[in-house]
């Protein structure tokens, strides 16, 4: 990058919170050219980490991003992926959009490895580039991988807001990979479970997961060792399962009636009869589902037509909005895939560039 002029983002005449304050009127904004100069705000993983976002944070900002899709004030487009090499047993993933009301557009690229435990990496980890959308010019790069986890945490627990039993009290979640810490926490949040089951492949991995949500949580939580004993019976059931290569892990009879189910894996780990047992199937965007595209929860049972545009109940965004409704009995078994928008991403990292700027916390980065 040519001549980084770097200083405290809260120091400097036009922070971030003002630039997204003036693209949000329209104006033209850019990252902030000033004679002749364009700047950018830079927030890495440290800054991220002291903003300390509360829980209401993170789910009112992605709850935004909802809305604002649900009334037709986004434009979103399916995300794209890049595997280098088969052998590297990972990927990429582009998603892009923008929100009208936040005055951003943005591309988020998410790597996706499963052997990155073996050199002590997350598996996912994530860059977010915000654009003003008059003029192209670049507002923010921020550090994604937090971003990641937790939108995907906040739609996770949004979902069980609106499609879950509103008594639920026994949580079954397969998968301990960093989206998952969120889900629990979020959804905890607004439930507070008499028991939280997890189970993850690896015991090591499973077993860490559990402390961690002890800790923080100040409850007991179940580590299971196989997933029938942590899914059977669940009243929400999340599958965040890392597989290498699609398996029906996720038996169907093991789901109660009533249960909301949100598989979300990049690999299928679900039998396709799951649908014969849904009276509502939702999803976050029709488009990113739709048959022919590769990986996904449900890639199997979209593919087979058992899940369509004719038996679809909504988006979720639509349900956000009040134009369709949630759950409207509670003996409703529903379904919930929800694959990750560019709009959420852009939405969170709009309100951590906000309270970056009141904290003085990032750096602005000169880019011509």
């Amino acid at each position: 990058m040519p001549d980084n002029d770097t200083a405290p983002a809260g120091a400097v005449e036009h922070s971030a919170a003002h630039e997204l304050r003036r693209g949000r009127g329209g104006g033209m904004t850019g990252g902030g050219k000033t004679g002749g100069e364009i700047h950018f705000t830079y927030l890495g993983g440290p800054d991220i980490a002291k903003l300390d976002l509360k829980d209401d944070e993170i789910l009112t900002a992605v709850e935004g991003g909802l809305l604002a899709q649900g009334r037709g004030q986004t434009t979103i487009e399916p995300r794209v992926h890049l595997v280098a090499d088969p052998a590297f047993r990972g990927h990429f993933n582009v998603l892009r959009g923008y929100i009208a009301p936040l005055g951003l557009a943005g591309v988020k690229i998410v790597s996706d490895y499963l052997d990155n435990y073996k050199h002590g990496l997350p598996s996912e980890m994530a860059l977010l580039n915000l654009f003003d959308p008059h003029t192209g010019a670049p507002r923010a790069l921020v550090d994604a991988t937090w971003i990641t986890d937790m939108r995907t945490g906040a739609v996770t627990a949004l979902g069980a807001k609106h499609l879950a039993r509103k008594d639920s009290k026994v949580l079954g979640h397969i998968g301990a990979r960093g989206t998952a810490y969120w889900n629990v926490r979020l959804m905890d949040s607004m439930f507070h479970f008499d028991e939280i089951r997890v189970h993850s492949r690896r015991k090591e991995s499973r077993d860490a997961f559990g402390r961690r949500l002890a800790r923080d949580l100040g409850k007991k939580i179940v580590v299971t060792e196989d997933w029938e004993s942590c899914v059977r019976g669940a009243d929400i059931v999340v599958e965040a399962a890392r597989l290498e290569k699609p398996a029906p892990l996720l038996k169907t009879e093991w789901i109660k009636k009533s249960a909301l189910v949100m598989p979300y894996g990049t690999m299928s780990a679900v039998e396709l009869s799951l649908t014969d047992i849904m009276d509502k199937m939702v999803v976050d965007d029709w488009s990113q589902c739709k048959p022919g595209l590769p990986f996904g929860a449900l890639r199997a049972i979209v593919d087979s037509g058992r899940l369509n545009e004719k038996n679809l109940h909504a988006e979720f965004c639509q349900i956000v909005a009040g134009h369709k409704p949630g759950r409207e009995r509670i003996d409703e078994t529903i379904l919930f895939w929800h694959r990750g928008l560019s709009l959420s991403d852009i939405a969170l990292g709009a309100a951590m560039l906000e309270k970056a700027a009141k904290l003085g916390l990032g750096q602005r980065l000169r880019y011509a």
